[in-house]
């Protein structure tokens, strides 16, 4: 296996360090790249406006899980973080050898650390647990780079490899800080980065969390879950947009409680429990035990206490996994967004995506029934809001188009 390991402050990480870590995972050919925040950096002093290290290491795990794909894991490590003094990369390089004893190791570095490589602690304990990747950017690295790997061959018995990165502008993130500071350089980050930065207000981004803009509330919502999450907020998004306009909602709201309706949804169940307690949430006893149903009254729960959101908005939130009887337009929009959104690839979502542009009521029913009769079949409890959901359409006559026995295989 073959492991890069790409170490720096990344305070923040930004758009330079995602670039580079992806090209050189796709150069190397590497099967995971592991990003480790320094705890203190051997070679600088961190600035009075820093985040904290465990606020650096959540950036750049979301970092790592934006760029995580099928070539390559990317991960962050707080092995530095969890040792104490400043971070040497010799001693990095030989806790990891020690821990992939077998494995091909790639230390990665930028134009300057690999030009003065020769002066850092230890170079041949680094030289001899990894090999060398430096990233080239420029013509004129050409020689330097060519000399300063001559001389670590020859001195040091390195492995060196010059990947070369056109175009790669390693930012700075002290100009990104002074940026961020003044109310720019959201553009120089990744956009979930630049999401927690706005919720936990680092480096002087002092944003009204109540007042956000449709993309700051994407990107604080977006930096609450996993990569592998977001095509789905995303569609559900559109998909609401699309059915508040067919049937005369207000679109920015449906927005905005799409947005928001997923926002908890990698909490743990003791997270949720904890949440629902301390702002007074009540729940059944099926919801204090099933797991997948606690992230929408939580969901509405930062909805409301985080992000301001207006009772109709949390309420469409609160109600998005279960239904229940009575539902008003913008609470059907949500549920059957969720539903119907372009990422679902069920069988019976063709049947769905029609209908809702016929018979929202219909559609709704017909969510209501695919629940039911997918839980019947899987032997698991039905919640009983969706049950008097259910009853309560069929009471006002709503055309009743039952899913198809076929469509559940």
């Amino acid at each position: 296996m073959r492991i890069g390991i790409y170490g720096g402050t990344f305070n923040p990480p930004h758009l330079g360090h995602m670039a580079a870590a992806r090209d050189a995972a796709r150069a190397l050919k590497l099967d995971r790249l592991i990003l480790i925040p320094d705890n203190t950096p051997p070679h600088k002093q961190l600035p009075q406006n820093s985040a904290t290290a465990e606020q650096r290491l959540e950036m750049t795990r979301i970092l790592a899980d934006r760029l995580s794909s099928r070539e390559t894991r990317f991960e962050a490590s707080d092995i530095e973080l969890r040792r104490e003094g400043r971070s040497y990369s010799a001693h990095t390089l030989t806790q990891l050898r020690e821990q992939y004893p077998q494995e091909e190791l790639w230390l990665l570095m930028g134009t300057d650390m690999f030009l003065t490589l020769h002066q850092w602690y230890r170079p041949d304990i680094i030289c001899k647990c990894a090999n060398i990747a430096a990233f080239g950017r420029e013509k004129g690295d050409e020689a330097r780079f060519s000399e300063q790997k001559e001389k670590m061959e020859r001195e040091y018995g390195a492995k060196v490899e010059i990947i070369s990165l056109p175009g790669l502008v390693e930012g700075s993130s002290t100009q990104l800080r002074q940026a961020l500071s003044e109310g720019r350089g959201e553009d120089l980050l990744e956009q979930s980065v630049y999401g927690y930065i706005l919720r936990k207000g680092l480096y002087g981004v002092n944003k009204d969390l109540t007042r956000l803009s449709l993309p700051e509330l994407r990107a604080a919502s977006y930096s609450m879950v996993k990569a592998k999450r977001l095509p789905h907020i995303r569609g559900t998004e559109e998909e609401a947009a699309l059915l508040a306009r067919r049937w005369g909602a207000d679109e920015e709201d449906a927005r905005k409680a799409a947005i928001l309706h997923d926002c908890t949804k990698y909490w743990t169940l003791e997270e949720q429990l904890q949440y629902c307690e301390k702002y007074g949430i009540l729940l059944d006893h099926a919801e204090r035990n099933m797991l997948p149903l606690l992230h929408a009254k939580t969901g509405a729960g930062v909805a409301r206490q985080v992000y301001g959101m207006p009772e109709h908005i949390c309420d469409a939130i609160f109600w998005h996994t279960t239904g229940k009887a009575d539902m008003t337009l913008l609470e059907k929009i949500l549920y059957i967004a969720d539903y119907a959104e372009p990422t679902r690839s069920y069988d019976w979502c063709a049947r769905l995506r029609e209908l809702v542009l016929e018979d929202l009521d219909a559609a709704v029913l017909y969510g209501l029934n695919v629940t039911i009769r997918h839980n019947q079949g899987r032997h698991n409890p039905i919640h009983s809001r969706t049950l008097e959901a259910r009853d309560f359409l069929l009471r006002q006559g709503v055309r009743d188009v039952c899913p198809l026995e076929t469509e559940f295989h």
